[in-house]
């Protein structure tokens, strides 16, 4: 799994490097600036107009996360790094090249993915698909050119799992989204290796709003991987993307994302899911860096038999809120679900669960279990629990917990009687608390992600 280096936290790109950008703020000029530079019908136009004007009307969310320091207004909406998509590795020019290979993307293409995408900036600059799931009729490409060669498909899905009205951050992606990918599996195919996207950004002040949207057809399956990074710089960047994921009847979708964005990334963005009869969602979150994220993966459960599992892990440092949880809306009977979120708190950062467990009425035989688990690794650091359960069909098999723990002078004691070292005691409870999640991945994924939580830990672990 692809992790930022101290090298790629390094890199420092000029917009003059790219192939077009446009200026700071954001208007309608810039909007149909975005729209031009991908050649877009008149209809998709009109739905990015729409949205901005949603966006200006909206006021800034005043719960969660404090935003006040955050100005949508003093970024760069879009940057495309190249003039066009290459699919040969070889054809990436060098400079960003070397970026995405310090993290490993080739390598992961040639040993254990089905396809691979890489975005830097506001475009998807390298995308390739394994030719034999493309002859079986997988599509992986990004959101421009599904629009472009799938109109009908995108046309049917697009926007009516999120759509603008949502919240802000919702409209503003509508309004500007670039990049992203578009995902569709025919039904019954079952991909059995991963497909994987790494979203960088190198440009100070920048914003990234990639939209994805993946269609698993009936009695599919697949797994999508996203990584995100970002070096840090004195100004304030933006992330803000919106991922719709539809699960057709009998079909199993996991989306897993493992972001590492530097702590001044504003990281705003909504995730929701669609399962039909007999379908499973599974969101695997990993939250690392940023210096704020309001994040809560939702999964409407439409029809009997539907399934959703939502796993995540937030990881709170010096001046740092992860305001992350998950959301599951029982809309039938006979639906099942689990929420499971651990959060470590460090050095007076601030961790937040803020969840929705909802069953609307009719809806039978539900079954669900939230589980909040908290650590805090010293007395200046916070965590937060804001759970919601809203049951209007009775009676139902629902049950919630919470826990808040601190790593105790009895554990220590203990360990250091085995002969461990104060670090590798500390090292040793914090892999056992995070142990729920990371056996949710691959091999190769988990090792990454005990790098990177060592990584996170250094200077709270001895």
């Amino acid at each position: 799994m692809p992790l930022p280096t101290t090298a790629e936290k390094n890199t420092r790109q000029k917009r003059s490097d790219y192939h077009f950008a446009t200026q700071k703020g954001l208007n309608r000029k810039i909007v149909l600036q975005i729209a031009e530079q991908k050649n877009e019908p008149d209809w998709m136009i009109d739905i990015r107009l729409a949205a901005l004007a949603r966006f200006e009307a909206m006021p800034m969310p005043t719960w969660g996360a404090d935003l006040s320091q955050l100005d949508p207004y003093d970024i760069f909406y879009y940057v495309k790094p190249l003039a066009a998509q290459q699919t040969s590795w070889d054809d990436v020019p060098t400079t960003i090249k070397t970026t995405f290979e310090k993290l490993g993307i080739p390598q992961a293409e040639r040993q254990f993915l089905a396809g691979v995408g890489a975005q830097m900036e506001s475009e998807v600059i390298y995308k390739s698909l394994r030719k034999k799931w493309a002859d079986l009729g997988v599509i992986f490409c990004d959101m421009t050119q599904g629009l472009s060669e799938y109109p009908d498909l995108f046309k049917e899905y697009f926007g009516t799992i999120v759509p603008a009205h949502d919240n802000k951050f919702a409209a503003l992606n509508t309004a500007v989204w670039s990049g992203g990918s578009f995902i569709y599996i025919p039904k019954g195919i079952e991909v059995t290796m991963p497909l994987q996207a790494y979203f960088a950004m190198s440009v100070a002040q920048m914003g990234q709003f990639e939209r994805t949207l993946i269609i698993a057809d009936d009695n599919s399956s697949v797994h999508y991987v996203e990584g995100c990074s970002a070096p840090v710089y004195r100004k304030n960047s933006l992330h803000s993307a919106v991922v719709e994921l539809v699960a057709r009847p009998g079909s199993r979708l996991r989306y897993t994302t493992i972001q590492n964005w530097s702590n001044n990334v504003y990281n705003l963005v909504t995730k929701r899911a669609l399962a039909y009869k007999n379908a499973t969602v599974e969101w695997i979150d990993g939250n690392f860096g940023s210096k704020i994220t309001m994040k809560y993966p939702a999964i409407i459960l439409k029809e009997p038999g539907a399934h959703g599992h939502i796993l995540s892990i937030a990881v709170a440092g010096k001046g740092q809120h992860q305001d992350a949880g998950g959301k599951m809306i029982h809309c039938a009977p006979n639906t099942t679900s689990t929420i499971l979120s651990k959060s470590i708190s460090k050095d007076g950062g601030r961790s937040s669960y803020r969840g929705l467990l909802k069953v609307i009425k009719g809806a039978r035989n539900v079954r669900a279990r939230v589980q909040c688990d908290a650590l805090l690794l010293d007395a200046a650091s916070r965590s937060d629990t804001y759970p919601t359960l809203t049951i209007e069909q009775h009676p139902v098999d629902v049950g919630h917990e919470a826990s808040l723990s601190k790593i105790s002078d009895e554990q220590m004691l203990y360990l250091a009687s085995r002969g461990l070292s104060q670090a590798a005691a500390r090292a040793l409870i914090i892999n056992g608390f995070i142990n729920d999640f990371v056996k949710e991945l691959p091999m190769e994924y988990a090792v990454e992600i005990n790098r990177l939580i060592a990584h996170e830990m250094e200077g709270s672990i001895g």
